[in-house]
């Protein structure tokens, strides 16, 4: 079994820029800067027969690059926060490019259940029972960061990852590259 994701694959410069909007917030775990991706679809553990039929369906796709706009930060998690996010516009080509994939995932023998695409990037993660202190320094930030907004970026491709857990983090490791087409 393979715990997988399909991603669209971020640019350096976007990823540098994420890592930037972050910068001095000291709570919570950081995701690293090779880690930040956009997930089109989770599909969780699968059996490693699926990975032909499913590279397949996803190889059928043929779709315009995407503009992403990464514009706001949220705080996911509710009382107890779990994540820092930063919200990518609802774009139509990224919406389209969402819903191809996941008609391929299904076409391939997953369940994806269904899930509203919120699509976003997960910039820090914490850890359950976040102190009073910790949450009240996120609420700081988000309230003085949280319109940031990076530069219009063009997404060339998306991948299928195998996300691998560790003590340290997970470790993605992209098994299939798709490309998109220049517009």
């Amino acid at each position: 079994m393979k715990r997988l994701f399909l991603a669209l694959d971020l640019a350096e410069e976007t990823r540098d820029a994420l890592m930037a909007v972050s910068e001095g917030l000291g709570v919570g775990r950081e995701v690293e800067e090779a880690n930040l991706h956009l997930t089109l679809a989770f599909l969780d553990a699968q059996p490693e027969a699926l990975l032909q039929p499913l590279h397949e369906a996803l190889s059928e796709i043929s779709l315009p690059q995407v503009r992403l706009q990464l514009r706001g930060l949220e705080v996911w998690g509710g009382r107890q926060p779990s994540a820092l996010v930063m919200l990518a516009e609802r774009v139509p080509e990224l919406i389209h490019l969402q819903e191809k994939v996941a008609r391929a995932v299904r076409l391939a023998g997953v369940d994806l259940g269904r899930r509203r695409f919120k699509p976003h990037v997960t910039l820090v993660r914490f850890q359950r029972g976040l102190p009073a202190a910790a949450q009240m320094r996120l609420q700081r930030f988000v309230a003085a960061d949280g319109a940031a907004c990076l530069p219009l970026a063009e997404v060339e491709s998306f991948s299928l990852y195998e996300s691998v857990l560790t003590a340290d983090g997970p470790v993605y490791t992209a098994l299939a590259t798709y490309p998109l087409q220049a517009v």
